[in-house]
This record gives structure tokens, sequence and C-alpha cells, in this order.
């Protein structure tokens, strides 16, 4: 950061006395601050009063480039973007923001430029469907550009994509169809190609074949299939569906910048695709921009094929961010149906664990456990006997693991829970520690495995073999109170005293529960 102030300064060095200065230096510090603390609308604000006093400082511009992206300040991006340019260091992405507002004004001589400027970076991928939407637009031939066969996997995948999509738009139903049935799977991609075919062909007035790619009953499709709503081919609405492509595969990974600006580029070429919408929201609730996302959120057509998507996007959301109680206020009129989704009865129970509401979340699960869709299922068993053990029902919570137990002999989540529940509440000690082992054997890498199996180790009295576990699983979850305060009372046995007050103090400075925090200043001052 200094290295940026430094450089506002250096750069109007006549004015160094002129209030301007001044104010555009304290403006991008203060947007510095309201960035970090997550207050989008204000950092954008003071960003903007930076960018007017120091056009020229490179870090003031892309910060407040990306910062305008998260927000969805439309008027920053470009002020920002044009900014780099000028310095000649925009990011690569800034070209997707170009493509977007020219396609969105069919403005196709400023989209081929924004479109070459992918060349030689990584989003290269995107040229060739880019250029056939645009020339598909003209009307030109768009196949001419698609015909060569790049070496690259994705690239590849993409022009078929685009070129089945074209096809279609070109009014060639049957080679556009067939083209889609070589390449249509089972995820989300594949269900984001159908109903980009279905929206051409009903705006094509081609329901019948429409219907062919609406089959199934995920919601989205569903939705489609019950309320048709068509789209008129054009380098906007090839963009977009580009631009979300290549997003929905980057969502599995750590989310970065370009997440972002695919996602504000398809909105910014379609400002009504609600998949892009759920992608950017996603990506938001994970760099904890939360009240953004669930901004986004509400940007969503309510009776359009995304609005249950949208539900269930903003309960993740809330969850995410520890808002039990906004979520169940969402989840709770999904799950009250007789016939409501087994998903909205478990989200909603789930929910009522987390926040602990534990009396409430049993019988939610009891009731999706009566269902004869729950047969065989050892999960919901398994949360079902965390509600019951932590309403104070060991029994109950017992049974209901020994059931998942005969449902999942293997499962290594089901032989920790009881292996470490029969050591807590004195049940069989050496049966509870073969579960353990055999727990830890097959997930060895699962801290939560390995302090169970070092704690049942210490209660046994082997220190030997507890310490080790029980300092490996602390050393993988530092975050984990429960965790730090087994290993506290294992080297207080062990009479590593100063230790045993180390790992309880950093147990202490995680504990979310007052009376755990109490418990451990009393071991810190008392001991065992």
């Amino acid at each position: 950061m200094l290295a940026g102030v430094a450089s506002i300064l250096a750069i109007t060095p006549a004015a160094a006395a002129n209030q301007p200065v001044a104010s555009g230096l304290l403006a991008y510090m203060a947007a510095r601050a309201d960035d970090a603390d997550g207050d989008g609308a204000e950092s954008v604000r003071r960003y903007a009063a930076a960018l007017a006093d120091a056009p020229g400082n490179v870090d003031v511009a892309l910060r407040a480039y990306r910062e305008a992206l998260i927000v969805g300040d439309d008027a920053l991006v470009d002020r920002a973007a044009a900014a780099l340019a000028a310095t000649g260091v925009a990011p690569a992405d800034t070209a997707l923001v170009a493509i977007a507002a020219a396609a969105r004004k069919h403005d196709l001589a400023a989209a081929d430029a924004a479109i070459a400027r992918l060349a030689g970076d990584k989003l290269a991928v995107l040229g060739a469907p880019l250029k056939a939407w645009a020339v598909q637009e003209r009307g030109g031939d768009p196949f001419a550009i698609l015909a060569q066969r790049p070496r690259d996997s994705v690239a590849r995948r993409l022009a078929d994509e685009n070129r089945a999509l074209i096809q279609i738009a070109r009014g060639q139903y049957d080679e556009g169809m067939a083209g889609l049935r070589a390449l249509l799977g089972n995820d989300q991609a594949s269900v984001d190609l159908r109903i980009a075919a279905a929206q051409l062909l009903i705006g094509a007035g081609q329901d019948v074949r429409a219907r062919e790619l609406l089959g199934g009953d995920l919601t989205a499709i569903v939705a489609l299939r019950e309320q048709p709503r068509g789209v008129k081919p054009s380098l906007a609405f090839g963009a977009a569906r580009l631009f979300v492509r290549l997003a929905d595969d980057l969502a599995a990974g750590d989310p970065g910048p370009l997440s972002i600006t695919l996602t504000r580029a398809a909105l910014r070429a379609e400002p009504d695709n609600d998949r892009a919408r759920l992608l950017l929201a996603s990506t938001l609730a994970r760099i904890d921009r939360t009240d953004r996302a669930l901004a986004v959120l509400d940007g969503i057509d309510r009776k359009g094929p995304w609005a249950r998507a949208a539900d269930s996007a903003r309960i993740a959301v809330l969850a995410g961010a520890e808002r039990y109680d906004e979520a169940i206020r969402i989840a709770t009129p999904l799950a009250q149906p007789e016939d409501a989704p087994d998903v909205a009865l478990a989200t909603l129970a789930d929910l009522l664990l987390a926040a602990n509401r534990v009396s409430e979340a049993a019988p939610v699960y009891r009731r999706l456990l009566d269902r004869p869709s729950a047969a065989g299922r050892w999960e919901p068993w398994l949360q079902y006997a965390a509600a019951l053990d932590q309403s104070g029902d060991w029994p109950g919570a017992r049974a209901a693991l020994l059931h998942a137990q005969t449902l999942a002999p293997n499962e290594p989540a089901v032989l920790n829970y009881l292996g470490y529940g029969d050591i807590t509440h004195g049940g069989d000690v050496p049966k509870a520690l073969a579960m353990l082992q055999r727990a830890s054997a097959l997930r060895p890498d699962d801290s939560a495995i390995t302090d169970s199996l070092g704690w049942a180790y210490f209660r046994t009295g082997d220190l030997a073999h507890a310490l080790p576990l029980l300092e490996r699983a602390a050393q993988a979850s530092p975050e984990n109170a429960e965790i730090g305060e087994h290993l506290g009372d294992a080297y207080w046995r062990a009479g590593r005293r100063f230790e045993a007050r180390y790992a309880w103090r950093a147990a202490q400075v995680v504990a979310d529960d007052a009376k755990d925090r109490d418990r451990l200043a009393t071991k810190i001052a008392d001991g065992l």
C-alpha cells in the first residue's frame, strides 16, 4: 500500500500544495479501508474520487476496476479500464467487459477490436466463438471461423457447442440438434447448453423441438418447460453464454477476479441473465461479500427458471456467513408442505442443527427418515444422531448411529462418531478404540478422526500413542477448540505443564461458547 500512496504523490508533484492531491490520497486510503471491511458501495465512491485525482496511477485504477466489478458500477468499470489502457497495463479481462458493452449496443466494429485483444492470452479460447457470433449477427458465414479444429480441448469443446447453437440460430435445426446430442452429458454445462438451445428454438417458434431438450425434473428445466421464454440470436446472447460457460468451469476452484469479470460481463451483455447472477453471487459469497451477493440474488426474476435456485443460493450464502436464523426463515416454508422435496427437509434440518436449535432439528430429520426415499441413506441418520446427541439423548443418538453403521459399515464419519461417543459416554472402550482405529486407517488425514483416536488412547492411559496423534490433529486444525483442549489435557497428564497451559490458551482464543472459555480458564489457572 505504501508504494501505491507514494506513486500518487509522485505523479502530481506540481500540485503538492493543492487540496485535490490530499483529497485523492485520503480517498484512496479510505477506499482501501472500506474495501477491507467489505463496504463495497462506499469504497467505490472513494475509489472514483481517487481515480479522478490520480488517473495515471496504476494501483488506484486497478483497485477501482476490481472493486467496481464487485459492486457492479459499470461507469467506474469503464473509467478505470480506460485509465489502465492509457497506461498500457490493462488486464486481459478488460476486453471481456468491452466485448459485452459493444455487443449490448450492437457495435460490431468495437466488438471486433475488443475480441482481437484476446489473442495471445489464456482467454484466447473465447476468440473463435465470439468472432463467429459477430459474423452471424452481420449476416455472414460463421462456420468458416469454426471450421478450424484447435489443438486445445477446451477451445474445441467451445467451438462445437457454439457451432450447434449457431446452426439453430440460422434455422438449421436438424444439424444443430444432432450436434447437441453428441455433446450433452449430465453436468451443469450440459444443462446450460440445453437451456440456451431451447431458448433459441422457442424464440424461433420451434416449441416442439425445444421440448425435446427440456426433459427431466431439474427445476430450471421444468420452469422453462412450463413457461417457455424464447430469445433471438445475437452476439450479446452468444457472448453472455460463453462467459457463463467459462465462469461455471472456474466455479469449482478458488474464487478469483476472472470469475467476477466473466459474470459481470455476461450481465453487461445480457442484463436478464439470471444464471450469471447465480454464479456471481456464489463467487461474491466466497470472498466474504455476503450483502453484495444477496443483492445480486435479489435481482433474479421470481417467475423465471432460476427462481428456485435463487432461494437455495440465498440460503447457502446466509449459512456460509453463519447467519443461520435468516437462512432458516427462508428454508422453513420450503420444507413445510407434506410433499416438500427431500433436499428442502435436509437443508432446514442441517440449518437448525448448525444454529444449535437441536430440539427443532431432530423432528425434521425424523420426517426425512420416515420417507421411503431415505431408505438406504446413512447421511441423514448421522445428522439425526448429532441432533439427538446435542439435545442430551445419547441412547437415542447411539441407536441412530448403529442404524447408520448397518447401512455403511465402513464409513469413517459413522465409525468416528460412534467410537468417540462410546469413549465419551462410558461405553465399551476397547470396542470403541477398534472402531476409531478403523476410521483412522480409512481416512488418515482427517484431523477430527485423528483427534478422536488420540483422545481414545488418552482415556485408556496410553499417552505414548495419544500425544503424537493429538499434536498432529491440533497442527492440522488450530481453529478447533476441542482438539486444542484435548492436547492440553494430554500434555498435563504427561507432566508438560507449560505446554498444557499454552494449548489451553490457544483453544480458549478460538472457542465460540462462553462455557467452553470459562472451563478452559479454570484449567489454565488450576490444571486438571
